[in-house]
């Protein structure tokens, strides 16, 4: 009975161990290492905040007064005198000539249109100020903080790291050992 407590005490030591080490083959044959990681704290030595520049599009309304001139709206007399002038001009023409008809409407027309222009020529102008406004991007750069710079001693040898907190006055290192060649 004895043995077999011996037995089944080495078994569960033997399971404990192959679960908590792993052997691998090395250049020099086997070596046991743990799966485990180890820490320890090393004193920081410096500090450094990391920034960088972002730029911000705020768009925003730019408006001005603008001085805008309006014309009235041509008379329709113009057009109207123009075109009777004309058609009178054009039938007096036509009569000369045996197309007494075409000249009429080509002279009705030619009036119209010049006694249009000349009405539209001849309105009154005036001026009036307004606003316009439009639409424009203004940039700004704003510093972000990004991280820090951190060099700290571990063994008598200096490191640097970057981080995304402060690390105060320590800072929590993974130490790796293995054996010397």
């Amino acid at each position: 009975m004895q043995c077999f407590k011996q037995l089944v005490a080495g078994a569960a030591i033997v399971t404990l161990l192959s679960m908590s080490v792993s052997v691998k083959a090395g250049p020099g044959g086997y070596t046991g290492s743990y799966d485990a990681d180890i820490y320890d704290y090393a004193p920081v030595t410096e500090v450094i905040p990391v920034y960088t520049d972002v730029q911000v599009r705020t768009p925003r309304t730019q408006c001005r007064e603008e001085q805008v001139a309006y014309r009235e709206p041509a008379s329709p007399a113009g057009t109207l005198v123009g075109g009777l002038i004309g058609a009178a001009i054009g039938n007096n023409l036509g009569s000369r000539h045996h197309h007494r008809g075409g000249a009429t409407v080509a002279g009705a027309v030619v009036g119209a249109l010049v006694g249009n222009q000349i009405s539209r020529t001849n309105a009154p102008v005036y001026y009036t100020t307004e606003p316009r406004c439009r639409v424009v991007d203004e940039f700004t750069t704003r510093r972000e903080l990004v991280g820090y710079d951190v060099r700290y001693r571990y063994n008598d040898r200096s490191y640097l790291t970057r981080t995304d907190h402060h690390p105060g006055d320590s800072i929590r290192v993974r130490v790796a050992v293995s054996p010397a060649p």
